[in-house]
Parts: structure tokens; C-alpha cells; sequence
């Protein structure tokens, strides 16, 4: 991520609402604050956690988009095969692809996979936290 996100500003992110639309005009100028590539990474890692969601067997809380491989970016898209998500306290690997509207707010299309479990012993290596 390209810069440190306020708390406000997280809770603003984790409020947008299923499959990626941001109705909301004031949600909207938030995002719209953030460098375009920050937006873009934080809206698919939102889109990410609301779809990982509907998967009863886990409650993400929490999505890194580059913590085992660089993400890949379009003008209006991210290919993120080394993300994360934690879930109840454990993280897993994710990959996913995303694309959004010319603002990077809106997802337009979203592709993602789960992986396994990252092990305990490694999270120190990879800056992954409780």
C-alpha cells in the first residue's frame, strides 16, 4: 500500500457495500482522497473480505493485497497472487484479480482463491500480526 490509511478512513473502506458499489456520495469523496493505486488496492481488498464473507467458514477481518508477491497494476486493475486474509486469528493465502471503474471505487469484475493456511512460524517473516 502506498500510504498509511487513518482509521476513519478504514471504517469508510470496510463499509462499502456488496459486490463493490460505493452509492454513497460521501464514501465516494473519501476514497477519492486516496492516490488512485491506494484506491484501487483498498476498494479490491474490501470487495475481497465482502465476498470471502459469504463463505460461512470464514470471517475475514483484514486483507493484504502484496504480502507474498508484488501485485500487478492497471490503470483501473490489480492482479494481487500473493495477497492474505485473516480470518478468526489465522491467515490464508489468497490470490485475486480485480477490476474497477475509471474512479477505482466501483468493482467492476472480481475473481478471486483461497489457499491454505500461512503457518504460525512464518507470519514474523512476512509481517503478519494477531
Amino acid at each position: 500500500m502506498s500510504k498509511s490509511l487513518s482509521a476513519a478512513t478504514l471504517l469508510l473502506l470496510a463499509a462499502l457495500p456488496s459486490a463493490g458499489h460505493a452509492r454513497d456520495s460521501s464514501l465516494k469523496q473519501q476514497l477519492l482522497k486516496l492516490d488512485p493505486k491506494t484506491r484501487l488496492e483498498q476498494a479490491c481488498d474490501t470487495e475481497a473480505m465482502l465476498r470471502i464473507k459469504q463463505n460461512n467458514a470464514y470471517r475475514p477481518d483484514k486483507v493484504i493485497a502484496y504480502t507474498f508477491r508484488d501485485p500487478v497494476y492497471g490503470a483501473n486493475s490489480i492482479k494481487a497472487p500473493g495477497a492474505v486474509f485473516r480470518s478468526k486469528g489465522e491467515w490464508y493465502h489468497l490470490s485475486y484479480r480485480c477490476q474497477t471503474g475509471p474512479q477505482n471505487i466501483d468493482v467492476r469484475d472480481f475473481a478471486y482463491q483461497i489457499g491454505g493456511k500461512v503457518l504460525r512460524e512464518n507470519w514474523d517473516k512476512y509481517f503478519l500480526y494477531d
